[in-house]
């Protein structure tokens, strides 16, 4: 991999780094554990490890974005999350501001391509 590649690479790594937040919150209406979580967000190609994934629960719920709560009722105990009411309310800023980001990215990206000659 030639030095332009590594840092195109760093650079996608580092736009999705800043998505990772709100399409956690995005998933966490309902209760879910970490695996759970995980299969969800592969299943609609937002893939995430594990590694990453349960620091930043953790993260998140010392923020009181999340609620947590332990499930003992199976033989492997699981800790299911949830949004908090502040959660909720931090997930529809982050929301609106995300689409008010998009559109104004959506404007910038469609002049450049008014703009590249045919």
């Amino acid at each position: 991999m030639n030095s332009m590649d590594e840092l195109i690479d760093s650079l996608i790594i580092e736009l999705k780094r800043g998505t990772l937040v709100l399409s956690v919150l995005s998933q966490l209406h309902s209760a879910e554990y970490g695996y759970s979580l995980v299969q969800k967000l592969e299943e609609k190609n937002v893939p995430i490890e594990a590694g990453t994934l349960y620091p930043l629960l953790r993260r998140l719920e010392k923020q009181n974005l999340l609620i947590s709560e332990w499930d003992t009722s199976e033989s492997r105990p699981r800790k299911f999350y949830i949004l908090s009411e502040e959660g909720k309310e931090v997930y529809a800023r982050l929301k609106n501001e995300w689409k008010f980001i998009s559109k104004q990215l959506e404007i910038l990206l469609k002049e450049d391509d008014n703009n590249e000659p045919d």
